[in-house]
């Protein structure tokens, strides 16, 4: 069986699923294909996901992306890419998206790295929180619904070029607490955002998406987040061994414009132990508006 960089996908283009026609490949995952899509009845652009069958022969393979689509489907929220239509065919399952006109925050931390003047190879602080407390409320909202997302990192989380406001997007491992996946005891998601109860393989909970959140947040304020150069499987390792020993410096150590109140949300945030880090959303989010409040009283004064 081929992988998913190996698949030849350029039979998918100008396919029609019932009202949908795909046009052009947009982007690729571990779970399939992002294409640039035209629905006919409304006259729009949307954004289609596609798994070919022949790469999802497990039952778990094929579950996992129906439950995607259902988990987006019932999750309502202005911070939370919207699914319009899912199904399959004989060849491939589908899914239809809200077409975000932008970009991912990875694609815009990888640009700010090469601007030529250093001081300008990050986000404004005030962006940043705005970014992470926009990402929070959709997880609030998610949780809320029961579903914890798993692998959050800068590549789902998507930003709008018009509004400049934070989607997450790819549901594609999400948990839900209605339903207990087969794959139990597999380590399912990017190692440097993987907690270190996620990366043991341990039961998971909300506070695994908060832990990937601080670690957003420590690379969004530092510029670059100071860990070793390894691959996953050490990176994993690491975590599941000497977790403490995770990041080579404080976030102070990395950018001198982090103040003490902010080190003190980033470590809260990036704890090892689940208990010690922020156990919900909104303390994580309230913590951070008396931040932005405090930052921008400093930057009037």
């Amino acid at each position: 069986m081929s992988s998913n960089k190996e698949f030849d996908y350029r039979a998918a283009i100008g396919r029609e699923f019932g009202n949908f026609v795909v046009v052009r490949e947009i982007g690729r995952g571990a779970m399939g294909a992002v294409f640039l899509g035209y629905q006919k009845t409304l006259k729009r652009q949307v954004a289609i996901k596609l798994l070919p069958k022949d790469l999802a022969r497990t039952r778990l393979a094929q579950q996992q992306f129906r439950d995607e689509a259902e988990t987006i489907a019932i999750l309502d929220h202005p911070n939370i890419i919207t699914i319009f239509e899912t199904g399959e065919d004989d060849e491939f399952f589908f899914q239809v998206m809200r077409l975000v006109d932008g970009q991912d925050l990875a694609c815009l931390l990888e640009k700010l790295q090469k601007h030529p003047v250093p001081a300008r190879r990050m986000l404004p602080q005030q962006h940043a929180l705005r970014l992470i407390d926009e990402i929070l409320s959709g997880l609030s909202h998610a949780h809320a619904a029961g579903v914890i997302h798993q692998d959050l990192k800068p590549a789902n989380i998507l930003i709008g070029n018009k509004e400049g406001r934070a989607l997450i997007a790819d549901f594609g491992i999400a948990k839900t607490m209605q339903l207990e996946y087969a794959a139990r005891g597999m380590v399912v998601g990017t190692p440097i955002y993987l907690s270190p109860e996620q990366a043991a393989a341990r039961d998971t909970d909300h506070r695994t998406d908060l832990y990937a959140v601080g670690v957003m947040l420590f690379e969004l304020l530092a510029g670059r987040l100071p860990v070793r150069s390894e691959g996953a499987r050490e990176t994993v390792l690491r975590k599941v061994r000497e977790p403490d020993s995770f990041f080579l410096r404080t976030p102070s150590g990395c950018q001198r414009s982090i103040t003490p109140d902010m080190e003190r949300i980033i470590l809260k945030a990036v704890a090892t132990q689940p208990e010690q880090r922020y156990q919900d959303c909104e303390t994580f989010k309230a913590d951070l508006a008396g931040l932005a409040t405090t930052s921008a009283i400093g930057a009037s004064a």
